[in-house]
């Protein structure tokens, strides 16, 4: 507003370079004001900040003018803000593909300790289930099977919550695979403890992810997009939820050629190289 003042204006535009998440503070500010803000491509700043003085110098206030310059042509982006179920999703929607890639750590991490203490432990088992997960938290390593009977291992693998038909013929196999295991037998101790601590992170993750998986399926069955997604063959509940968080209501879209640019299968011509009278369409 000073500065409207001193240049006696009217009108004012703040142009940015998005840089991580932290021009979202003053993007939702400034619209809460009335003040336009607009967005330049970071790649654009980098190059044509030496059209001026041919130096690939950087500091703020080269910055801040190359930045003026590309909004003063016209070169940048309107950033579309998000607001209620569309910002929840967009929340909900990052925190689970998350909590996924922090669950998939968890699991490789688990596949090397079984790798190093019981590798025959996946000659039984071919993924983390209920059964696999109460046989790693009660008896993770060959040596606490050994003289044990079926039958005493099922009573204790029932201990494990929501577990209560474990299956006799896989434990039998486990029996009879840890009595000839190859498997590492120093450091047993610390061994325990650790994947103990990685059986309840696996659990704990999995029961976080269900919990968010409940509140965006409530979320995203309010949308009127939803109801029209649903009657698309192959898509379900997961797959709704990921697209409207990525993209927002229809509502936002004039045209469907935006869409296929937003997911960047946009066609362009690359004449350049070709010979007089041919071109070549590239994705």
């Amino acid at each position: 507003q000073e500065a409207m003042q001193a240049f006696g204006k009217s009108e004012v535009i703040v142009a940015v370079e998005p840089t991580g998440h932290y021009w979202l503070n003053l993007a939702y500010f400034l619209e809460e004001h009335g003040i336009p803000l607009v967005m330049v491509n970071p790649a654009h700043v980098c190059r044509s900040k030496e059209l001026d003085d041919n130096l690939p110098t950087k500091h703020d206030a080269k910055d801040a003018l190359v930045i003026a310059r590309l909004a003063k042509d016209g070169r940048f982006l309107v950033p579309r803000l998000l607001h209620e179920i569309e910002a929840d999703l967009r929340v909900g929607s990052t925190l689970k593909e998350k909590l996924r890639k922090e669950q998939t750590a968890v699991k490789n991490a688990i596949v090397r300790w079984t790798d190093r203490y019981f590798p025959e432990f996946w000659t039984v088992f071919r993924d983390l289930g209920k059964t696999a997960l109460s046989v790693l938290e009660w008896t993770p390593l060959p040596a606490d099977m050994a003289g044990r009977t079926v039958e005493e291992l099922l009573e204790v693998y029932r201990q494990s919550e929501g577990l209560k038909c474990p299956q006799k013929a896989k434990i039998q196999a486990l029996i009879n695979a840890a009595k000839d295991s190859i498997g590492v037998t120093e450091g047993t101790a610390m061994a325990r403890f650790e994947i103990a601590a990685l059986v309840r992170r696996y659990r704990q993750l999995e029961a976080e992810i269900a919990a968010l998986d409940a509140e965006l399926k409530a979320l995203v069955q309010t949308t009127m997009e939803y109801q029209w997604l649903k009657t698309v063959d192959g898509l379900g509940d997961a797959t709704i939820i990921d697209l409207l968080a990525e993209i927002g209501s229809f509502a936002h879209y004039r045209d469907p050629r935006q869409l296929v640019k937003l997911a960047g299968l946009t066609l362009k011509e690359n004449s350049s190289g070709q010979r007089k009278g041919q071109k070549h369409i590239s994705k």
